[in-house]
């Protein structure tokens, strides 16, 4: 009896030494699970310092590149154009229409190389320019030989910074093409606002082929615009002449993204 009972002893510290060695192996186990998983989280976070510094970097050294390269250039083609224009003056002649346009067209240059050094400066994407300065748009490209028509349908507000940006892109990138590629054509621009859309509609009646475009940069720039704000864009030949680009860019509260 007392062999039995001997047995029993050792057999119940047996379980207990088992059970204390599993627990302790168990809180063993959760602490090295908790070592590797903050062990994960301090490389992720590593890498996203390591990437934001590096595209910071990448930011600055852009912003020197264009300073160095456009910005004396720009300059110099301003001033250049302006001494033209003060000599005509000065001869009293009215300075030709193309040189006014080149002076306006370089100091908006300038002017947009500034915000755009000023934006990758500040590691993010700022306004930039908006709608309110479409009517400057609008004169210059009539100023360059091409009728513009702009019809604006429902009720104008006021659009999320990223929108009104690449609104007033897709119209700059379209009318440039109008400019280069239609020919003797006339154009028309739509703004229709609708309940948390607004479409962005450039039609122009010129002889460009009737075929879908080739993409170049800046169809692939309006795209991507475009769809960092969830948006759609049409760019092809118009139903029965010229060329139509539609862009839809949604303005309600998603409509965050980064342009």
């Amino acid at each position: 009896m007392r062999t039995d009972q001997g047995w029993q002893r050792f057999y119940a510290a047996g379980w207990l030494a088992t059970a204390g060695v599993a627990t302790v192996a168990f809180v063993l186990w959760r602490a090295h699970l908790r070592e590797v998983e903050e062990r994960a989280d301090e490389a992720e976070r590593t890498r996203e310092e390591v990437a934001r510094r590096r595209a910071a970097e990448m930011r600055l050294h852009i912003a020197r590149e264009l300073h160095d390269s456009l910005t004396h250039s720009i300059s110099v083609i301003n001033v250049q154009v302006g001494v033209a224009a003060h000599l005509a003056r000065k001869r009293g002649e009215e300075p030709a229409a193309a040189l006014l346009a080149i002076q306006e067209a370089s100091t908006d240059a300038a002017r947009e190389l500034r915000s755009t050094l000023d934006t990758l400066r500040r590691d993010d994407d700022g306004a930039g320019a908006g709608l309110d300065r479409l009517p400057a748009l609008i004169d210059r490209a009539r100023s360059s030989g091409v009728p513009i028509t702009v019809a604006v349908e429902g009720t104008a507000r006021q659009l999320p910074p990223h929108v009104d940006q690449t609104a007033y892109r897709v119209v700059q990138e379209a009318l440039t093409n109008v400019s280069r590629h239609a020919g003797e054509a006339t154009a028309t621009v739509r703004l229709a606002y609708g309940p948390g859309l607004l479409t962005v509609q450039v039609d122009d009646d010129g002889s460009a082929a009737r075929r879908p475009p080739v993409p170049g940069h800046g169809l692939i720039g309006m795209r991507e615009r475009v769809a960092a704000l969830g948006g759609r864009l049409h760019a092809g030949p118009g139903p029965t002449t010229g060329f139509s680009v539609v862009a839809e860019l949604p303005t309600g509260p998603s409509a965050g993204g980064r342009a």
